[in-house]
């Protein structure tokens, strides 16, 4: 079985490293990738805001000028994750079994 990548339908930059990021699931959430600039050479030049707000969406992750990406899958995940932290501290989340 072939493995379907959710595509970003939005991302906006936000300021102080975060992005706004929107799929077409409907999985949507600002997220901090304040971490990222520190994640090896390919995304030290992150460490300029002018430069990090410069990530465009290509191949369904945020792609930089420089070529820095982070893997669609984890970028998916961080974004589920902070909105199923959201939905829980406003009391909506409800797990599914």
């Amino acid at each position: 079985m072939m493995w379907r990548f959710n595509q970003i339908t939005k991302a906006e930059y936000r300021g102080d490293y975060r992005f706004y990021i929107e799929y077409d699931d409907q999985v949507k959430a600002e997220i901090d990738l304040s971490d990222y600039p520190d994640k090896g050479p390919i995304f030290s030049p992150l460490k300029d805001q002018t430069f990090f707000k410069q990530a465009k969406v290509e191949s369904g992750t945020l792609v930089w000028p420089n070529e820095a990406d982070i893997a669609p899958e984890t970028l998916y995940e961080k974004v589920k994750n902070r909105m199923q932290q959201v939905a829980e501290s406003a009391g909506e989340y409800k797990p599914s079994d």
